[in-house]
């Protein structure tokens, strides 16, 4: 049976996306077939060279493609109010939480959060709150997350959600990504009590050619170590353009239902289709807490949920 292929993408004309992390891998793919595919595409990156490098590719590799760089830094809590306010649209058909760090030496943000915690989870939490009201006023508009296989590994810690007590790097990737499922969890909880059209899914690319996997070993300066990453990343991971298609399905695909969870078919390739998650991340009191943890930490509440419930 053929699989899904970005060859089935809709038609997406007339709509918008924003898509973080859009410089490279996973997120560049992203951003390439939706702007193939007719959608106004923001490319969200923290530099911004590489951002509008990437905006320049994009146009060699698909002539027609309407999109434009814009910088956010999800580490940085003021970065993600400068890039809201000067996000122009009347509407966000698509929101694509794709960027994230992977397996770094302890660094904190610049509003002092455990980097990975920090990135991967609560600056997505703060941007995807602070563009709600664009979202709301959207029809059929949809928050994909993307989190990883390596959820499985680790639970979040709500008592511990900085890394204070001990830190250990791929524990706390395991725990960040654990909690992009939990908000996908508790965003669609919301969403579908406050009766809002929003839909909340995640996807994971499986183990897809990136560069997540070196960083960490090139901050550090771990030569040996980077090269074996990049080795073995060569050899076994599947190209960006297979990694995208599940965040591709869960965007665009018809019948996506809430929360769910899609990935590579068969161990980490293949296409896209419902995969597995760990029980604790559909638990409706770990993520009314995280919420609560979250909106705390960022300063960031989602009102416009309520009001649209009320």
């Amino acid at each position: 049976m053929k699989g899904w292929t970005a060859s089935d993408i809709p038609d997406q004309t007339g709509r918008t996306a924003v898509v973080t992390g859009a410089n490279s891998g996973i997120g560049y793919v992203t951003a390439r077939e939706l702007a193939r595919h007719g959608a106004h595409v923001v490319l969200a990156c923290r530099g911004e060279s590489r951002g509008k490098e990437a905006e320049a590719l994009i146009r060699s590799e698909v002539p027609e493609a309407d999109v434009q760089f814009a910088r956010l830094d999800l580490a940085d809590l003021s970065s993600v109010r400068d890039f809201v306010r000067g996000y122009g649209h009347d509407r966000l058909d698509l929101l694509i939480n794709n960027a994230g760090v992977m397996a770094l030496p302890h660094r904190r943000t610049v509003d002092g959060f455990e980097m990975q915690f920090g990135v991967n989870h609560l600056g997505h939490f703060a941007l995807t709150g602070l563009l709600l009201t664009k979202l709301l006023a959207t029809p059929g508009a949809r928050v994909i997350s993307v989190s990883s296989g390596m959820h499985a590994l680790a639970n979040i810690e709500l008592r511990d959600l900085n890394s204070e007590r001990s830190y250990r790097r791929w524990m706390a990737y395991a725990r960040s990504k654990s909690a992009n499922l939990l908000f996908t969890h508790e965003l669609s909880r919301r969403a579908q009590r406050a009766g809002a059209g929003l839909l909340a899914a995640a996807a994971h690319p499986g183990y897809a050619n990136t560069n997540l996997q070196t960083a960490g070993a090139r901050m550090e300066g771990r030569r040996a170590a980077e090269r074996v990453m990049e080795l073995g990343t060569r050899i076994f991971a599947q190209p960006a353009e297979a990694g995208a298609l599940p965040t591709l399905h869960a965007a665009t695909a018809p019948g996506v239902r809430p929360d769910s969870f899609t990935g590579p078919r068969i161990h980490g390739r293949g296409t896209p289709g419902p995969s597995w998650r760990a029980p604790w991340t559909r638990s409706d009191m770990a993520s009314e807490q995280l919420w609560g943890a979250s909106e705390r930490l960022t300063g960031v509440a989602y009102e416009a949920l309520e009001r649209t419930r009320a």
